[in-house]
């Protein structure tokens, strides 16, 4: 029966498909390409096609791959479209035998347009015969058109190798510094040493309230981290546990701590969906009663912290709990927004959810959703300011993560991860493996402008998972946030000296630097700032 099967499906192949021979150390550099729209007509297919030739549309609930190799990281992409007149959200589904499946993409399919998928998997032992399936959320197959399909392999070496060009361009800029004295001749042999002293990605952590009068906790903070959130302190149930009894005494320490380290901090959170983390008091209320709390809330909050928090998440997994709406109506989302942007209008609001970035299985959360949920509010009159993606992963799959971006970046708006960790089901060496393929995947990406690492450390330890012991020595993960963070993506020290032009090059992480120039008994102290550009940044110094 199983061989039968497997004839009918061979029957209905939508692609002819190369052989993986075509992938070398000089194949093409990553297509970054992502579409929110439903379009009329596909666009072209990535890679042209890459694995794929020969392409016709064809309706079927299956898509057969050819036989595949291991050690191999695949980007997959296609235009899709369904029968029918309600939109559908579907996942594409690779079998990898022993009935086995992983996600390796989603998108909201419709009748009228097309959608764009795009995600991909990682393969570590070949896989012969293997079958794509498209499923609904009940997980029936769901027959589906594509067109302008591509499934591009890539090695590791090759995919690192994009990752890094990216940050080359994207964290980094060329500097020439030019040494002259006060008559403008260039000066030759002039001794340089440069310094970073701040970096311009902002790289945090979430905090809890046992950093306040814990000096061993914020000296190994602030020697690694220049952005901070609070991890349960601004919540609703921690700042007003009874109705009236507003207290803000600790999270006010707190930022009291960030500030005169100048430190950016996020705001975590206004409101909080699910229902297992809204005070008891808020959910016995209904009616004129909630509204009144909620506006309260806000205004409480934002006019307290007025100023001081960069972002704020305002309704927290707003795309898997509703409970303001169910109580207040469906424009209960939009009236919070309206109200924190006219309290602090300086604020940048945000979305923020889970298992947007980590998976793809969870089709509430899928790109389509997030983006629907977000274009909702805009037509309600809410500017939104950026995209929050937790990033709570078990076992990362980095071409989903990164068409997972690719898709979001089309938003035009700031990409923050912001409460990144592995999941504590796996071991702590297995911990920092992962968390390191996750922040090479999310660093490098072109639109991603912050990313937080949801590890506070409580008396009873991290919510999932720690980068440091009790004694703050560092476990696995630590290791490789210090290797990443303070070493290959710091530029640390440069020194040298002038050429014969009066010069010194070098490339430079973007961030603020102290240079110190000296030659005989003429010496110059300075700081300088690399902003982003693709250009050679010039910097004078006059003896």
């Amino acid at each position: 029966m199983e061989e039968q099967q497997l004839v009918f499906l061979k029957m209905f192949v939508l692609f002819l498909i190369l052989p993986l021979a075509a992938a070398t150390e000089d194949g093409p550099s990553y297509d970054y390409s992502g579409y929110i729209e439903c379009k009329n007509e596909p666009e072209d297919p990535l890679y042209n096609g890459g694995m794929v030739i020969n392409q016709n549309q064809s309706v079927s609930s299956t898509f057969m791959l050819p036989n595949l190799s291991g050690n191999t990281i695949y980007s997959f992409s296609s235009w899709v479209k369904i029968n029918g007149s309600n939109a559908t959200t579907i996942k594409a589904s690779l079998t990898l035998g022993n009935d086995t499946k992983m996600c390796i993409g989603n998108v909201i399919a419709k009748s009228e347009c097309w959608s764009f998928l795009k995600g991909g998997f990682v393969l570590e032992s070949p896989l012969n015969d293997a079958i794509v399936y498209f499923l609904d959320s009940n997980g029936y197959n769901v027959n589906v058109t594509l067109a302008s399909a591509s499934l591009q392999p890539f090695t590791h070496q090759q995919w690192q190798k994009d990752q890094q060009n990216s940050i080359d361009k994207e964290r980094k800029r060329a500097v020439t510094i030019h040494v002259s004295d006060e008559d403008g001749n260039m000066i030759e042999g002039a001794r340089i040493f440069v310094e970073q002293t701040n970096r311009d990605f902002l790289f945090g952590s979430a905090i809890s309230k046992n950093i306040l009068g814990n000096l061993p906790y914020q000296k190994w903070f602030l020697e690694r981290f220049n952005a901070a959130v609070f991890e349960n302190e601004l919540k609703w149930c921690e700042t007003e546990p009874e109705q009236g009894s507003v207290n803000y005494t600790i999270p006010d320490l707190m930022l009291d701590f960030v500030r005169a380290n100048q430190i950016t901090v996020r705001g975590h959170n206004i409101f909080w969906e699910d229902p297992m983390y809204i005070p008891s008091w808020v959910q016995n209320l209904t009616g004129d009663a909630l509204y009144s709390a909620v506006k309260s809330r806000i205004q409480s909050l934002m006019t307290h912290y007025k100023n001081q928090f960069v972002h704020w998440d305002v309704s927290n997994e707003m795309l898997h709990f509703d409970f303001y709406e169910q109580q207040l109506g469906q424009n209960a989302s939009l009236e919070m927004f309206k109200l924190a942007h006219e309290t602090d209008p300086l604020a940048w609001l945000f979305m923020n959810d889970f298992n947007v970035v980590e998976t793809c299985g969870d089709l509430n959360s899928s790109v389509g959703a997030y983006v629907g949920r977000m274009k909702e509010l805009e037509e309600g009159g809410v500017t939104m300011d950026g995209v929050g993606l937790e990033g709570h992963f078990t076992i990362p799959n980095p071409p989903l993560i990164r068409g997972v971006l690719d898709q979001l970046a089309a938003l035009h708006l700031p990409i923050w991860l912001t409460e990144v960790d592995i999941s504590n089901t796996l071991d702590q060496d297995t911990q920092g493996k992962y968390l390191e393929v996750v922040l090479r995947e999310v660093y490098s990406h072109p639109s991603v402008n912050g990313i937080m690492l949801w590890t506070a450390l409580d008396l009873n330890g991290c919510y999932q998972m720690c980068l440091t012991d009790p004694n703050f020595q560092n476990l696995p993960a630590g290791d490789v946030v210090d290797n990443l963070l303070l070493k290959e993506w710091s530029t640390g020290v440069v020194n040298g000296q002038s050429d014969e032009d009066g010069t010194f090059s070098f490339d430079g992480f973007l961030g603020e630097y102290m240079v110190n120039v000296d030659i005989g008994n003429m010496t110059s102290n300075s700081t300088f700032f690399i902003s982003k550009g693709d250009e050679t940044t010039h910097y004078s110094i006059q003896l």
